[in-house]
């Protein structure tokens, strides 16, 4: 479907200001016509502000899911990281199961969730565990933890949460690392299986005493 030419939200959506592209998106969002789809979809793969692409996603869940869903996977195959998460994170928002099997380990193997991407396979990590059906809790769990270690305590920290996040009955599924040779691996497991006991406690400081532990275990064995 056609523009008016005079259609000034979708022209503010490209205005050098963010200011203005925030309000384009929210005016857009307001009116939520499926028409608008495939507009909010190409400015999710290039907007350069957080907040303007959050209120982006806004926009998009306003609109009918039957619409958006299939539109939004599709983007999960672009080159771009920037639609790749962007989708990810909107899908998450839907929350519709419909959109699980677009990025379930299982059937697409970690090619999410092991993205070499931070911003694509943090947005992966929260979305897999916001849309995973009851059933495959267990499945997710044992995918996600071949990921500890990876990256700064800010990216082990989402790991650790979204891991946390699938529920307490998994904890085993860390403990299968706590053995790990990696010292990474073994400390960021430890951290993670303290957050199961208390999910309240800082990451960063069950972290640094999970090195300690290991550190002084790797001197006990030398």
């Amino acid at each position: 479907m056609t523009y008016p030419l005079n259609d000034h939200m979708i022209d503010a959506l490209s205005a050098s200001n963010p200011q203005q592209r925030l309000q384009a998106a929210m005016a857009i969002g307001t009116r939520a016509e499926p028409r608008d789809l495939d507009v909010l979809i190409a400015r999710c793969r290039v907007e350069p502000d957080f907040f303007v692409r959050d209120m982006l996603t806004w926009a998009l869940t306003r609109l009918p899911a039957d619409d958006t869903i299939p539109r939004l996977i599709a983007e999960l195959d672009s080159s771009q990281p920037q639609a790749i998460s962007q989708s990810l994170h909107t899908l998450s928002k839907v929350g519709d199961v419909r959109a699980w099997p677009a990025m379930d380990p299982a059937l697409i193997g970690t090619a999410l969730i092991a993205h070499p991407d931070t911003e694509v396979v943090r947005s992966a990590w929260r979305a897999t565990v916001a849309l995973v059906p009851g059933e495959n809790r267990e499945e997710l769990a044992s995918a996600l933890v071949t990921q500890l270690g990876r990256g700064d305590i800010e990216m082990q920290k989402s790991l650790s949460r979204a891991i946390v996040a699938l529920g307490e009955d998994l904890v085993s599924v860390v403990d299968e690392k706590l053995h790990a040779e990696d010292d990474t691996v073994r400390a960021h497991a430890m951290a993670t299986r303290d957050m199961f006991d208390d999910p309240d406690a800082g990451f960063a400081h069950a972290l640094d005493a999970a090195k300690r532990v290991v550190a002084l275990g790797s001197e006990t064995t030398v």
